[in-house]
């Protein structure tokens, strides 16, 4: 009946429109409206049937539901002129606030609040996740692997943090460029939530999408739409268009399909390469732009056995310079292992500094025992594979290590 495809674009819409007609600091109140507009449409729409534009029926709904909340609120402070203006002000705005050019704006503004740097990166994303997205706690839990109190307490601070705030961020301020930062980080994370897998499933295609139209909004407006951002958007878009072979008709991880370009989004592909050529303008190069290079790199092989591994190390090498971490070393290595086999590979894993931080990321271990079995030590590599399974994060990623420690036999 209620698509959660729409609930998840039109929430965030709402909820932006419905923060500038009631405040930041009376958020709760704006999610409220939204909740009782979706409510009255899972009614209306099981006895009428779901309108020809349900988004537009839901922006009136919300709409009207805002003025009847402002209604009571002039009547109840008539006899507080202060506060009686106020409730005016606001009641001669919402008609403005849910003109389309409006409702982005407020979108952005509230992206850029829910970055806000005293935030931790986790709490951002969650803010972010909830308010414009339409995740519930339970959701987002699942996806950070917390409890759902935990997350909600997480939820509830950040929200006190934006209600602090007063007014939404102001996109003149001169704190732009450094608040820009934080949005495009807290996306980035958003979009890896999604594709290496939240919660029990191994790929949120959900997580991935919200991230990528976040993205596309701020590509929107002028001074967001740096190279810097189109780098982002190029990434995303390259790495989007392996999901349909990211996985079985189970929802298996499937090794061998992400290998068949076949599979992949054309679309994406070709729309992640011209974000890509933007993303060449000016001088700056980061490192959005090199794992963008390094997806492009995987994309435009005609298929897996043309990939030139040559030049994603290179990349790689790049990378490690730019923003050096333990996974961007243990993908390093996988692109040795392919470029210079198994051997080379295993070496560069063993090199890896500060390898004892992915001690419990399953991919390290998992790694270790492809190598392994591709040089023919199966017994190592069962260990290496039992190591992961230890550390696995869902079903998916368990059942495909279960096979491949099958393989071992």
């Amino acid at each position: 009946m209620l698509d959660e495809h729409l609930f998840r674009h039109e929430s965030g819409r709402m909820i932006a429109a419905l923060t500038r007609v009631f405040g930041v600091h009376n958020l709760a109140l704006a999610e409220d409206v939204v909740q009782d507009a979706f409510c009255r449409a899972l009614e209306v729409w099981k006895a009428r049937g779901v309108p020809e534009n349900p988004a537009a029926w839901l922006m009136a709904t919300a709409r009207h539901r805002a003025l009847d909340v402002l209604r009571r609120e002039r009547t109840a402070r008539a006899a507080a002129p202060e506060l009686s203006r106020r409730a005016d002000e606001a009641w001669s705005g919402v008609d403005e606030a849910f003109e389309p050019h409006a409702i982005r704006d407020e979108q952005l503004r509230m992206m850029f609040s829910c970055c806000h740097p005293r935030l931790s990166q986790d709490a951002q994303v969650a803010l972010v996740l909830n308010v414009l997205c339409g995740f519930g706690a339970a959701e987002i839990a699942s996806a950070f692997l917390v409890g759902r109190a935990a997350m909600e307490k997480r939820l509830a601070r950040g929200k006190n943090a934006l209600a602090a705030q007063r007014r939404l961020f102001d996109l003149a301020n001169a704190d732009f460029a450094p608040r820009l930062d934080a949005v495009r980080r807290a996306l980035y994370l958003l979009f890896n939530e999604g594709y290496h897998g939240a919660g029990e499933r191994a790929v949120r295609a959900d997580l991935c999408g919200e991230a990528l139209r976040l993205t596309t909004l701020l590509l929107e407006h002028a001074s967001a739409a740096t190279p810097t951002t189109h780098a982002l958007a190029a990434l995303m878009c390259l790495h989007a268009a392996r999901l349909p072979a990211r996985t079985d008709a189970a929802g298996d991880l499937d090794a061998s399909a992400i290998r068949d370009r076949a599979a992949w989004d054309a679309r994406l592909v070709a729309e992640g390469l011209a974000h890509l050529d933007r993303a060449a303008a000016g001088t700056e190069v980061s490192a959005y732009h090199v794992e963008a290079a390094i997806a492009a790199a995987h994309a435009s092989a005609p298929d897996a056995a043309s990939t030139d591994w040559a030049t994603i190390v290179a990349l790689y090498d790049r990378l490690m310079v730019i923003a050096p971490s333990p996974v961007v070393a243990l993908n390093r290595a996988i692109a040795v292992a392919e470029r210079d086999g198994a051997a080379c590979g295993l070496a560069a894993l063993h090199a890896i500094t500060d390898r004892e931080r992915l001690a419990g990321y399953p991919f390290y271990a998992a790694a270790l025992g492809e190598l392994e079995l591709r040089a023919g030590n199966r017994a190592a590599a069962r260990e290496h594979f039992t190591a992961a399974l230890g550390t696995a994060r869902n079903e998916a990623e368990r059942r495909f290590l279960e096979r491949r420690i099958a393989d071992c036999a």
